[in-house]
């Protein structure tokens, strides 16, 4: 399985995500620039975290239209694996791959901790090597990650078992419903703001987020249903 990691102007966990999988996982890994136009020859995707084009629009407006994008919802839509993670998620449902958006914290404030999480479906190419209803934890850090969507799309997203993971115990952000975590409706499309990239090593005081990457190599090859 190889993957493509995409480099934003502005990406700051490429090098997280990269290592995540390549050097703890064992997997085939490239970085790839923002400007190229081509995915051929990789079976994933990796949107990583950070603050694209400065975020200066509005958090991931702006990358939705890098030349790279319609590679990425090419293989999106031939149902291979793309995944998001913080500002990688925002640019999912900037790009329409997602539903909803991200809006500002209810706080008003940048947060940066470590936070409860529970997975609430196991059953995706991401989180097969979970269990359901676990809890695990993982960090966060992001200004502009409270989930919002019409109350219509919420319940599609609940009925869908699209919802993949939830805040426990707390909601550091205000998202509705507590969503820390969705999937389009056939589930090779991951976004989520916590950053299981960052939780993947003992040395780093937690490896909850290492089984998110091992679901997908397992999983990777799985032809998803349309």
């Amino acid at each position: 399985m190889k993957i493509a990691v995409i480099v934003f102007p502005g990406s700051n966990c490429d090098i997280d995500i990269y290592e995540a999988l390549s050097s703890v996982c064992g997997a085939d890994v490239d970085y790839v620039s923002h400007k190229q136009a081509s995915l051929a020859g990789y079976d994933a995707v990796m949107l990583p975290g950070g603050f694209s084009y400065g975020d200066y629009l509005r958090a991931g407006a702006i990358a939705r239209f890098a030349p790279v994008m319609k590679a990425v919802v090419k293989m999106a839509h031939a149902g291979q694996p793309v995944f998001g993670t913080c500002n990688g998620f925002q640019i999912l449902t900037e790009a329409g791959l997602l539903p909803g958006g991200l809006k500002r914290n209810d706080s008003q404030q940048f947060i940066c901790k470590t936070v409860p999480l529970e997975v609430v479906n196991n059953q995706t190419l991401f989180t097969s090597q979970y269990q359901e209803h676990e809890r695990i934890a993982l960090p966060i850090a992001h200004a502009d990650g409270s989930y919002y969507a019409d109350q219509a799309t919420l319940d599609e997203l609940e009925a869908n078992h699209q919802v993949v993971f939830r805040y426990a115990e707390e909601n550091p952000n205000g998202s509705l419903r507590n969503i820390a975590g969705i999937t389009n409706r056939q589930g090779n499309v991951l976004g989520m703001m916590p950053h299981p990239e960052r939780a993947v090593e003992a040395i780093l005081g937690n490896t909850d987020g290492r089984r998110l990457f091992e679901s997908l190599l397992a999983n990777g090859s799985v032809k998803v249903e349309e």
